[in-house]
């Protein structure tokens, strides 16, 4: 008998080591890992730069509080300030932590309550956060959601120009949807939602949580499209598993989130802070940006040549190493099966193959992941 909620669908696999881009389980099995814990450890299981960022902290000091001056907030703070474009951080723990102040902020800030998201998004769990995802089964059973958030449909500024009002503090929004199904918004439309945000003095909040931290070939996934957002959250692949999120904003917010105004007890812990700049260090460097750009660009290569006849196969969707494979069927039955393989893949919404090898992923392994794929959907 578990001690756990069920809250997850698990899979029959108990990892005992993890190294790169492979994971070892109980019975001896050796996975390819092209999960990269959702998007999270994007240099691989246990870096060995970040492992040794870590044991030198562990032997300073675990935690203190953010009554002090945390130097390696500053550190971070300034890569990530560095990397966006933008002035100021706030570090939390989670995602939903992350999103959540953003919420917060671009509420306060402006004096409205109305956010505006997209269908099939996603933005967390929390109850604010649940109310800003796009995506009813999130919802269900849960009750009256938090009011004021208003879903619209990406790519279609009728529908955004309809929502948009005089209590509309902020459009909100994925530059690629993640769990809603690798759903990319058009640059022609974010930056007209963009536009139409900042005429209607509301601000933009971009998601950045899956997308960022290199996962498609820049710092972050606007960076390609050239916008200008006023908050952007971060978290999953900024320290190499280690708990840590948080949001990058414009200086003019700053009086908004003054003293008292919002706080996390464990947010900018030392330990997470010293393996995010370790992390953020390798990644944010331009030749491995373009590194991730060539191997996005091998594994679709592989990936439209070996699936072109394929009958289930539909479209590849996606931007660098965040790659969706969209087929006619249910996507599901696939992660099994290619579990089966000792590969290790996700869905994304109901018929999308998710594809997230870590960054560093090698050619070898990407083309070892593509042959099981390519046998499993054209079996």
């Amino acid at each position: 008998m578990s001690h756990l909620f069920p809250t997850y669908a698990r899979w029959d696999v108990t990892p005992v080591k993890a190294k790169g881009a492979y994971l070892t389980a109980k019975d001896g099995k050796e996975y390819l890992d092209f999960t990269s814990g959702i998007s999270v450890c994007n240099l691989g299981h246990a870096p060995d730069n970040v492992q040794k960022a870590v044991e030198k902290q562990l032997n300073q000091f675990w935690h203190t509080s953010n009554l002090f001056q945390i130097e390696l907030q500053e550190d971070v703070a300034k890569q990530l300030t560095d990397a966006s474009g933008l002035d100021l951080v706030f570090f939390g723990n989670s995602g939903a932590e992350a999103n959540e102040a953003a919420i917060k902020l671009a509420r306060k800030s402006t004096g409205r309550t109305k956010i505006i998201t997209f269908v099939d998004s996603f933005h967390g769990r929390t109850f604010a956060t649940m109310a800003a995802t796009g995506q009813e089964k999130i919802k269900t059973g849960f009750g009256p959601m938090l009011e004021s958030f208003e879903y619209v449909t990406m790519n279609d500024l009728d529908s955004l120009k309809a929502a948009l009002d005089d209590n509309t503090a902020a459009i909100m929004f994925e530059v690629i949807q993640g769990e809603g199904g690798i759903n990319e918004g058009s640059a022609d439309f974010l930056k007209a939602a963009e536009q139409l945000a900042h005429e209607n003095s509301s601000l933009v909040i971009i998601d950045e949580i899956q997308t960022g931290i290199g996962r498609t070939g820049k710092a972050f996934a606007y960076l390609h499209i050239g916008l200008d957002p006023d908050i952007v959250s971060f978290a999953k692949g900024v320290a190499s598993g280690f708990p840590l999120g948080g949001i990058i904003g414009k200086a003019s917010l700053a009086d908004v989130f003054s003293a008292g105004s919002h706080g996390s007890t464990f947010g900018g812990n030392p330990v997470a802070l010293a393996a995010a700049k370790e992390t953020l260090a390798t990644i944010f460097d331009e030749s491995f940006l373009a590194d991730v750009t060539k191997k996005g660009e091998k594994l679709r290569s592989l990936l439209e040549k070996g699936l072109a006849d394929a009958a289930i196969f539909n479209k590849l969707k996606g931007k660098g190493l965040m790659v969706g494979i969209e087929l006619d069927e249910e996507a599901g039955p696939f992660i099994a099966k290619a579990r089966e393989q000792q590969l290790l893949i996700l869905t994304a919404g109901t018929h999308v193959i998710r594809l997230l090898p870590p960054l560093n992923v090698t050619d070898e392994e990407i083309e070892k992941a593509a042959t099981v794929i390519v046998e499993m959907l054209t079996a």
